[in-house]
């Protein structure tokens, strides 16, 4: 599933354009924190995706995200020019392809390493999908596959990228936020070549106007109630915070239960729309599993957080993490199954003795979460503080050591934590 939110510097607190996205995936789908620095590669070089190799491009740029543990790609990610991408899954009328390809997770990552902002971003994944196409498993081995949505933004703007096989549309938005169905009407600004004759020799569009994208290629035997409550919801809450949103504002979002407050909605069932909220414990259909809320600012060259959060938001914490720094073991490591000291599977066990009772546990968890938020932002500010002298004084490796300590440090006393939290609500 999957929900992207993202608002340009117009519509936020100190005027630099905000993203976030929950990765909503199988429960138990262990999704660790990746890093890769940027890399120059020889010519004819070639890069193995989830399920194809392409060719490499010369250089890639640095990169950090949620990766599901068996997945080349990511769920979400930022890169070290300030630009974010995140993906959902969305159903088309126009089936999969059934030889494998490029799955939406490798092209956020793809855009990522080969985007110096939006737009070249954009303009990358909508080449790469027309080329190889977006088949091949994205859920496990022997699922299908899926067609995908992205939200790309960087400093200065943000696009919605809707696809349908090979067939894709875009626009530019400033206040947006994306789901598990198509959305883009007639006001897309730029396509693909085909996306109105294939669609029109499908049958899916007579209309002498304008080609409507959802109109003509959304599915319409998928369930309206899996993802459109949640798109209302989503866009609630950026139209209210308009002007006055910022990074605590978007971690809230994702936390979000609709009424059932800081824990899920208990009394629905499947069937009911208020099932599926932003943050997610919907199973079968899926639990959010990561998360991520970035600041882009236009100036990066000091320390700049991007915030991430493994397993359910609602019962664990967001952690600052730096580009500029070495992304902790603790924070990228995870498997298949649990084994040894990973912050996913710390989190997934909490979140998991947290759900014999939302109701009697989260209040709890968010208490101690809160406390320990308040010292993290202190501890933060210092360490960011000092990382920013050493970047003036021309001392990248002694900024990058200290936000580097700091991040291992954090992750450490988070994830002891999470099993000291845990090991009370199983007592």
């Amino acid at each position: 599933m999957c929900d992207s939110l993202v608002a340009t510097g117009a519509n936020t607190r100190t005027g630099t354009t905000l993203f976030a996205k929950n990765s909503d995936r199988k429960r138990g789908e262990c999704q660790p924190l990746l890093q890769f620095q940027p890399a120059v590669h020889p010519r004819g070089a070639r890069v193995r995706c989830t399920h194809i190799d392409i060719p490499q491009v010369g250089e890639t740029y640095g990169v950090l995200g949620h990766s599901p543990w068996w997945v080349w790609g990511f769920e979400h990610g930022v890169n070290e020019h300030g630009v974010a991408i995140g993906n959902q899954t969305v159903f088309s009328r126009e089936p999969v392809e059934e030889e494998p390809g490029l799955i939406g997770m490798d092209l956020v990552r793809l855009g990522l390493e080969r985007g110096r902002d939006a737009r070249e971003a954009l303009e990358g994944i909508a080449s790469l999908l027309e080329v190889h196409g977006q088949g091949g498993s994205a859920l496990g081995p022997g699922a299908t596959g899926y067609h995908n949505s992205f939200l790309i933004a960087d400093p200065e703007e943000a696009w919605l990228l809707e696809t349908s096989g090979r067939h894709w549309a875009a626009r530019r938005s400033d206040l947006a936020a994306l789901t598990n169905h198509l959305t883009l009407g007639a006001d897309w600004g730029i396509a693909s070549r085909d996306l109105d004759s294939f669609a029109r020799r499908e049958g899916w569009w007579n209309d002498r106007g304008r080609l409507d994208v959802a109109g003509a290629y959304r599915h319409p035997e998928v369930p309206g109630r899996i993802s459109e409550g949640r798109l209302r919801r989503s866009r609630d809450l950026l139209d209210r915070g308009r002007g006055e949103i910022d990074v605590p504002y978007l971690q809230q979002a994702l936390r979000d239960h609709l009424d059932g407050g800081i824990a899920p909605p208990a009394g629905v069932t499947v069937e009911d729309e208020r099932y599926f909220t932003l943050c997610m414990h919907s199973e079968p259909v899926g639990t959010t599993t990561a998360s991520l809320v970035a600041s882009l600012p236009r100036d990066r060259n000091g320390a700049w957080p991007v915030w991430v959060s493994f397993g359910t938001p609602c019962t664990g914490v967001f952690l600052p993490v730096y580009l500029a720094g070495e992304i902790p073991q603790l924070l990228s490591l995870g498997g298949e199954q649990c084994e040894g000291v990973s912050a996913w599977w710390a989190f997934h066990r909490l979140s998991e003795a947290a759900s014999r009772d939302f109701a009697r546990h989260t209040p709890v968890l968010r208490d101690a979460w809160r406390a320990f938020e308040d010292q993290l932002d202190i501890e933060r500010r210092g360490a960011e503080s000092a990382a920013r002298t050493a970047f003036v004084s021309g001392d990248g490796v002694e900024a990058s050591r200290l936000l580097s300590e700091f991040m291992a440090r954090t992750a450490a006393e988070a994830v002891d934590l999470a099993d000291t939290l845990r090991t009370a609500i199983e007592a």
